[in-house]
């Protein structure tokens, strides 16, 4: 942590803001520069702790808290077994999660769970809570959607991937799914956070667009604190020039696969927003690597009741996942 003070700061008042920070952070080595000091912390929790403490000192100007201390867990965690994790058969620890943006009814949705398996599909893209923009617009098909993963799960062996847009919602997703989803509208609902740490299923977490890699990497935070060990975290994108329009953020993608040992893929259907941008992002975050991938693809995009226009077909995704795996065994 690097402590910044005001300008101006008398004698008196640094030597009682050290007497307070050696007894606020006991066993903290302090290095002192002009205008500022450096603390190294016993234990890194303690930072976070003491941080309002810290901030109320008379003199303080700012803190800073690296990413690395204000995630101690993410950065220590040891990195879960994505095979195991998404009950996958072979040790290439590299997953396709695959399906319609949202489930919509049975029967297509079991056709489309097939083909997609048949296709490379590593698991099911299970969507039935929907958080939408517009109150008008289609919101899934809620708990009735429940039994058709199940169904879907038992004729393909994949495992199921649902959002958990409320904390009401968890119960029934663990008895039904094998991976909860926490959505980018959802990454700051700290609330949702520590009950779907508590439901004890591995949990998909995405970055909200524009979000940075400590706001990231302290959700996941609140994941492993509260108890859940097994996070996979989900690059998404971020908004450019038009609203409509998205793009991977690789430097963020990058940067947390290098800060923590948990597993990190991506969303290039979300991040694209048009199909045919899909396959590069997607290549392009492989490319950076990324530990899997979250792919839109159903039998008849063209008629889905929404994001039709980034979802694959069944065909452009089989071709997908056999560019993707020749550029993984170069």
């Amino acid at each position: 942590m690097i402590i910044r003070f005001k300008p101006g700061i008398k004698a008196e008042e640094l030597t009682g803001i050290r007497r307070k920070l050696t007894e606020l952070l006991p066993g903290s080595d302090f290095v002192s520069g002009r205008g500022f000091v450096t603390v190294t912390a016993s234990a890194p929790e303690l930072l976070s702790e003491q941080l309002a403490a810290i901030e109320n000192l008379p003199g303080i100007y700012s803190t800073d808290l690296s990413v690395r201390e204000a995630c101690p867990r993410v950065v220590k965690a040891a990195p879960p077994d994505l095979d195991a994790l998404f009950k996958k058969p072979g040790r290439d620890n590299f997953i396709f999660i695959a399906g319609p943006c949202a489930v919509e009814d049975a029967a297509s949705y079991l056709a489309a769970a097939k083909k997609l398996k048949a296709a490379g599909a590593t698991a099911l893209r299970a969507a039935l809570f929907k958080p939408r923009t517009s109150p008008y617009a289609f919101q899934g098909v809620g708990a009735k959607g429940f039994g058709i993963i199940e169904k879907a799960r038992r004729s393909t062996g994949l495992a199921a991937v649902t959002e958990a847009t409320s904390e009401l919602q968890l119960s029934a997703i663990k008895n039904a799914c094998d991976i909860v989803q926490i959505g980018a509208r959802n990454m700051r609902n700290y609330e949702l956070l520590k009950a779907a740490a508590a439901v004890r299923l591995p949990v998909l977490l995405k970055r909200a667009p524009g979000a940075t890699l400590k706001e990231w990497l302290l959700s996941a935070e609140y994941l492993l604190k509260y108890g859940n060990g097994e996070v996979i975290l989900c690059e998404r994108g971020d908004s450019f020039s038009k609203p409509d329009k998205r793009g991977l953020n690789l430097e963020i993608l990058r940067a947390a696969l290098k800060t923590t040992a948990l597993p990190v893929i991506a969303d290039p259907s979300h991040a694209a927003g048009d199909r045919s941008l899909v396959p590069a992002q997607a290549l392009a975050a492989v490319k950076a690597g990324a530990d899997g991938l979250m792919i839109e693809a159903s039998l008849r995009p063209e008629s889905a009741l929404m994001d039709g226009r980034q979802t694959l077909n069944i065909r452009a995704f089989s071709e997908l996942v056999k560019q993707i795996k020749k550029l993984r065994a170069l």
